[in-house]
């Protein structure tokens, strides 16, 4: 089965400072999956930031990647989604779920499903300015007195949406609590066009899970692959091919690190690198013994030699004891 022209049922979800391209390389790298981009403001695009211009253009990377797109104004949406087209996207996804205050404020991300209106000539306006698919993400509601995520399908549907994307989740519980997947089925019930199901799929068994009381054509994987990069085509493979893909060696999490962070400083130079890489670190161990001292000495460094040094000496050790 496929979504539009895409190979997997995986999709890697969008996240705000996390899904950039040396994320994206690392993961596509595993093999199966579908990239998505962290979101990109359209009023910063369309006015060719730098900053948002670089992390919407995906032309050298050698594999789909939808490019995620947030904001309120229809106009300048077009002259973004028009930029976008050139830059060497798959396809486009307007954010219409992000549950962040700031997003909010200013008309954008999940208050729009409070707004249909608005939110159906921002999708009408994008579809007209480019021969890309678009698709919409979404959450159930705005809170739980307000679940309107069947309508609101139904409307990204009208409008001419290629596919759809539903978080499991209100605004208002933001990442808290269980998915509500009964909603999810919901939307996929209600809807001709594909959808994809988003919220607490953990693992390649919970994918299967989604998939089987939902219904819906594939899954998205947001926080569950933090630290875990390989995760996305463990559960294409698991979901292709019923490969059960047992636990990851200690070695390969370590090399996946350092992959990572070569990349971060190839992105970004190594200034800023090194500050990322704090973050990512706390992912990468998350399930080791000692964690938290190796991250309270990671934290401390100011240098690349003595970070390398010290993620080898960890998981080097965290290696040997598992062989113990």
């Amino acid at each position: 089965m496929k979504i539009l022209d895409f190979d997997s049922r995986v999709f890697l979800a969008p996240m705000a400072g996390i899904t950039d391209k040396p994320l994206r390389r690392l993961t596509a790298s595993f093999g199966g999956g579908v990239m998505v981009s962290e979101m990109v403001a359209v009023n910063s695009l369309s006015r060719r930031n730098p900053k948002s211009y670089r992390i919407a253009d995906v032309r050298d990377e050698n594999y789909p990647v939808v490019v995620q797109l947030v904001g309120a104004d229809p106009e300048i949406f077009a002259r973004a989604v028009e930029l976008i087209s050139e830059l060497g996207a798959h396809s486009i996804d307007i954010n219409m779920g992000c549950p962040v205050k700031k997003i909010v404020a200013n008309k954008s991300g999940s208050y729009l499903m409070k707004d249909l209106p608005l939110a159906a000539e921002i999708i009408k306006t994008a579809i007209r300015s480019t021969t890309l698919p678009v698709s919409v993400k979404f959450r159930t509601g705005w809170d739980h007195n307000s679940i309107n995520a069947v309508d609101f399908a139904r409307m990204c549907e009208d409008c001419g949406a290629s596919y759809l994307t539903v978080h499991g989740r209100t605004r208002s519980d933001f990442y808290s609590g269980n998915a509500d997947w009964e909603q999810i089925a919901a939307v996929k019930a209600a809807v001709n066009i594909p959808v994809i199901g988003n919220g607490d799929v953990t693992s390649p068994q919970r994918a299967g899970e989604m998939l089987e009381q939902t219904g819906v054509d594939a899954v998205m994987i947001g926080r569950a692959a933090l630290g875990a990069p390989w995760l996305i085509a463990q559960t294409h493979a698991f979901l292709e091919q019923g490969t059960d893909p047992g636990p990851v060696p200690v070695a390969l999490v370590k090399q996946a690190l350092l992959t990572h962070i070569k990349g971060l400083v190839e992105y970004y130079g190594e200034k800023i690198a090194l500050g990322l890489s704090r973050k990512y670190v706390c992912w990468y161990c998350k399930n080791f013994r000692d964690a938290r001292r190796f991250r309270e000495n990671y934290v401390r460094i100011n240098n690349f030699p003595d970070a390398y040094a010290e993620i080898n000496r960890y998981f080097d050790s965290c290696a040997n004891q598992q062989e113990d």
